[in-house]
């Protein structure tokens, strides 16, 4: 059975398998055994506050094959960025250079640094390892935060974004920090990409420009990544644009991989995901379904969530019909709440 968890401290050694396996470019999680001791600690804590209202959270998960014990991957979520460390963008937008005496019209696109985006939530860190790309394993670890936002929904802002990868050559380098790196920074990539992923951001206020870029002016191998993503992030891009999530212009520093966001309350899965109750039967064709059903239950730190095709939900008594396992699973019993969402492609 695949199960969705908080991460606890045990969980230590894959998720330092994941920071390698993910390479260069994910900055989330920097192979660096403090931090990432530092956001397991931070996630186990986050999950055990009470909150009233979004602050520094950070609420890390882990797809566990209960069969095996394996980690296959995780998925995390950061309540209110920005708010202990600046979070920096590139705003790209257009501004007019006009002349009417002359009769011209000049419209060029511009890149400006910001911080517009201080204080939203942040949906991150998603990686599946590669032998688990498969059926509806990305699926179900991308809408289970979804699932926990909805159900959690105090401890989250109104708006919520998700920084996607850039795009990257054959060496792994993003034509786009090649320019960057070349006019401001005396560092390469991967030094770049460890000192934000540990938290320190100071040597980008102090380094990145403070004007306008004008993108015209741009090599051309840098100009035209700007907005587009690294082809393992491509199924992520296209999972969140099937939420509801739109890209306004926002691109990362260093990559220029886009950022994209949504309401929290118009997000497909949360508003597509249901309460109900539980019924607990070991009568197989009573409980049998036609659709793959993310369950969770409705818990903070005791957070299960799992996806399977022997639950059905019953209308009549507005109730979710589920095997003696999967509730042991889900950790509840007759009688509790959780919340469902039909992972099937087209679902409605």
């Amino acid at each position: 059975m695949l199960l969705i968890r908080p991460i606890q401290g045990s969980d230590y050694p894959a998720l330092l398998n994941i920071a390698r396996e993910s390479g260069a470019g994910f900055t989330s999680l920097p192979l660096d055994e403090q931090k990432l001791t530092q956001k397991i600690t931070h996630s186990e804590h986050s999950f055990a506050a009470d909150i009233s209202q979004p602050g520094d959270e950070g609420y890390l998960f882990v797809l566990e094959d209960t069969d095996t014990g394996e980690i296959l991957g995780t998925t995390g979520i950061e309540a209110a960025v920005g708010l202990s460390n600046p979070l920096y963008h590139f705003h790209k937008s257009t501004v007019v250079h006009q002349c009417k005496e002359l009769g011209v019209f000049n419209p060029v696109e511009v890149l400006t640094v910001g911080n517009d985006y201080t204080g939203v939530t942040e949906i991150c860190t998603l990686f599946l390892r590669e032998p688990y790309r498969v059926g509806l394993n990305g699926r179900f670890l991308s809408k289970v935060r979804f699932m926990f936002m909805a159900e959690q929904p105090k401890r989250f802002a109104k708006l919520v974004i998700a920084e996607m990868r850039g795009a990257a050559d054959e060496q792994g380098q993003p034509p786009f920090w090649n320019w960057l790196q070349s006019n401001f920074f005396n560092m390469d990539f991967s030094a770049a990409d460890l000192l934000i992923g540990v938290g320190n951001k100071g040597f980008i206020a102090d380094l990145m420009p403070r004007y306008p870029i004008y993108v015209n002016l741009l090599p051309e191998s840098a100009r035209r990544v700007i907005g587009q993503v690294h082809e393992n992030t491509v199924p992520a891009l296209k999972l969140l644009e099937n939420e509801g999530f739109n890209h306004r212009g926002y691109v990362d520093l260093f990559d220029a991989g886009p950022t994209v966001e949504a309401q929290l309350k118009q997000i497909k899965s949360v508003r597509q995901s249901h309460r109900a109750k539980v019924v607990i039967t070991a009568d197989a064709d009573a409980r049998r379904g036609q659709n793959q059903l993310a369950v969770c239950n409705c818990e903070s730190q005791a957070f299960r969530a799992t996806v399977s095709d022997d639950c059905r939900f019953d209308s009549e008594s507005h109730s979710l019909w589920m095997s003696p396992a999967m509730a042991d699973a889900l950790n509840v019993n007759d009688g509790d709440a959780v919340r469902y969402l039909n992972l099937d492609k087209g679902a409605k």
